[in-house]
C-alpha cells in the first residue's frame, strides 16, 4: 500500500495509477488469480430465504468416526472425550472412565509391511493400515485403508487384530496405539456405569444398511396375510443452513472517476476486479469453510484413503462406488497430474470431455474438474472430491439469495455507501452464498492423496 502523505496509508487508487488506463492502446487491467471456479460453474444454485433445512429419514448414528489425538514430541495420546467416537461409547459422558481408558493405551511404532500388534481396540496415529482378509478363493483381500484417527476394533464384538478380527498390516512406517484385551476387561469389570453402558443396545429399532429407521414391507407373499404397519420417522432436529458472507468496501476517489474515466471507466474496472476476488474467496469457503465447505462436511463413511500413496485408478473406482451416480471430480491441478502419471505407468488413457468451455480429463464418463481450492499440505498431501448434484438427485447443491438490492450480479450485490471528507466514493459489495450436503453419499472424499510421487 503506497502512502499520500507521511505516514497516511493511501485509501483509493491514486492517479499515476489511473492514468495508465487513460493514454495509447492499452488492455483492461489483467488480474493473475482468476481461476476457471468450475465449482461455482456446476453448482446448482437454490434460492434461499432466511435459512435451508435438510429434512432426513431418522438415522441411527452409530458413532464410527475418527478418534482424536495428540502429539507431544514423538509421544501421542488418545483425547478422553474423543473416545466417544467408538460406536460402543458414542453419547457415553462418564469423563473419570474416559479419562482411565484412554491412559491404558500403548504406543507402537511399526515399519512398512509389519503385522499390527493384537488388541481389543487399535488407533492409528500416523501412517496408512490394510485392513485384509482371505478371499472366496484364498487370495488376499483388502477390506479398507485406514488412517490418522481410524480405529479397528471397539469394546464390543471382536478385537481390533488377531484371531477374533481382520488382519492389519502396515502399508507404510505407522504410529498406533493398543488397548489390550485385559486392559479393556479390567476397566469394564471395576465400572458398573461402563457394564451397562455395553449391555445398552443402541436402539432397539430395525433400521437399513444405511442406519436409517427401518420401513416394515411384505413381498412375494401369497393369500390374505397379515400385512406390516409401518410409518417413515424423519429426524427431529434436521440440520439448518444459514447463508455465509464475503464482503468488501471498493472505494474509487472522486478526482479519479471524473478526470481518468475514458476511455475506460474506472469504476467498472475497480468492480469487475473486486468481484473476480469475491468470487474466488467464495469458492474458497465453499470447499474449506469449517461449518459448510465441502472437505468438512463430508461423511465419514464416506471418506477413504489411497491405497498407496498417489491417486490411482483403482482409487478412483472405489470412490465411484460408494454413490450410485456422480456428476464430476473435483481435485487440486497436482493432483490431477499425479493421477495422470499412474494411468501413463499402467498404460491407461482417460477420455477427455467439456465442461466450462474447457477440455478437461474424465475417468469413467465423470469429468476430473480442476480446483486450486482444495489444499496442498507441505508435506504434498491433498484430497480428491467426488459429487453427486441436485435436488432432484438427492446431491449437493449451493444456496445463494438473489433479488438482492443493488443486486450486481446472480447472489451479489453492491451499494453505494457515499463519499467521505477526503472526497472517496465507498461501494459495499457483498455475496451471500452456502453448501448443503442433502444426503451422505452425495459427497466422497479420497484422503491422503502424495502429489508428488
Amino acid at each position: 500500500m503506497t502512502a499520500s502523505g507521511a505516514g497516511t496509508p493511501r485509501l483509493s487508487l491514486g492517479t499515476a495509477a489511473a492514468r495508465t488506463l487513460a493514454t495509447t492502446a492499452k488492455t483492461p487491467p489483467q488480474m493473475q488469480a482468476i481461476t476457471p471456479r468450475h465449482l461455482l460453474r456446476v453448482l446448482p444454485w437454490v434460492e434461499v430465504d432466511g435459512a435451508y433445512r435438510v429434512n432426513r429419514r431418522l438415522t441411527f448414528t452409530a458413532g464410527d468416526g475418527r478418534v482424536p489425538l495428540v502429539s507431544t514430541g514423538a509421544r501421542v495420546e488418545v483425547v478422553p472425550a474423543g473416545l466417544r467416537e467408538l460406536p460402543s461409547l458414542h453419547g457415553y459422558g462418564d469423563a473419570r472412565v474416559l479419562g482411565a481408558l484412554a491412559g491404558r493405551f500403548v504406543q507402537h511404532e511399526l515399519e512398512a509391511g509389519e503385522r499390527v500388534p493384537p488388541g481389543q481396540v487399535v488407533l492409528v496415529a500416523r501412517g496408512k493400515i490394510a485392513e485384509t482378509g482371505t478371499g472366496a478363493y484364498g487370495g488376499r483381500r483388502v477390506l479398507r485403508v485406514l488412517a490418522d484417527g481410524d480405529h479397528l476394533g471397539d469394546l464390543t464384538g471382536p478385537a481390533g487384530t488377531g484371531p477374533d478380527g481382520a488382519a492389519a498390516e502396515a502399508v507404510t512406517s505407522c504410529t498406533v496405539l493398543v488397548l489390550s484385551r485385559a486392559d479393556a476387561d479390567e476397566l469394564v469389570a471395576g465400572s458398573a456405569g461402563l457394564r451397562d453402558r455395553l449391555r445398552r443396545p443402541s436402539s432397539d429399532r430395525p433400521r437399513n444398511r444405511y442406519g436409517e429407521a427401518d420401513i416394515a414391507l411384505a413381498a412375494g407373499h401369497a393369500g390374505e396375510p397379515v400385512l406390516p404397519g409401518t410409518f417413515v420417522d424423519y429426524e427431529l432436529s434436521p440440520r439448518e443452513y444459514e447463508l455465509s458472507v464475503a464482503q468488501t468496501v471498493l472505494r474509487v476517489h472522486t478526482r479519479v472517476a471524473d478526470l481518468y474515466n475514458e476511455p475506460m471507466n474506472q469504476t467498472e474496472q475497480q468492480l469487475r476486479l473486486t468481484v473476480e476476488a469475491l468470487r474466488e474467496r467464495q469458492e474458497h469457503e465453499l470447499v474449506n469453510n469449517r461449518e459448510f465447505g465441502l472437505l468438512h462436511n463430508a461423511d465419514l463413511r464416506q471418506r477413504i484413503h489411497t491405497r498407496s500413496g498417489p491417486p490411482t485408478p483403482d482409487d478412483l473406482d472405489d470412490l465411484l462406488s460408494r454413490r450410485r451416480r456422480s456428476h464430476c471430480f473435483l481435485a487440486h491441478p497436482r493432483a490431477i497430474a499425479a493421477f495422470g502419471r499412474q494411468c501413463n505407468r499402467l498404460g491407461l488413457y482417460p477420455a477427455v470431455t467439456e465442461a466450462g468451455g474447457a477440455t478437461v480429463m474424465a475417468w469413467r464418463g465423470v469429468p476430473v474438474l480442476p480446483c486450486d481450492k482444495i489444499p496442498v499440505t507441505d508435506g504434498g498431501l491433498t484430497s480428491i472430491m467426488v459429487m453427486r448434484m441436485g435436488e432432484k438427485d438427492q446431491g449437493v447443491v449451493g444456496l445463494r439469495r438473489t433479488g438482492l438490492v443493488d443486486e450486481y450480479e446472480p447472489g451479489l450485490s453492491v451499494r453505494f455507501m457515499g463519499i467521505d471528507e477526503h472526497a472517496v466514493i465507498s461501494y459495499l459489495v457483498t455475496a451471500y452464498y452456502s453448501a448443503a450436503v442433502l444426503v451422505p453419499d452425495a459427497l466422497g472424499i479420497l484422503e491422503s492423496v502424495e502429489v508428488d510421487t
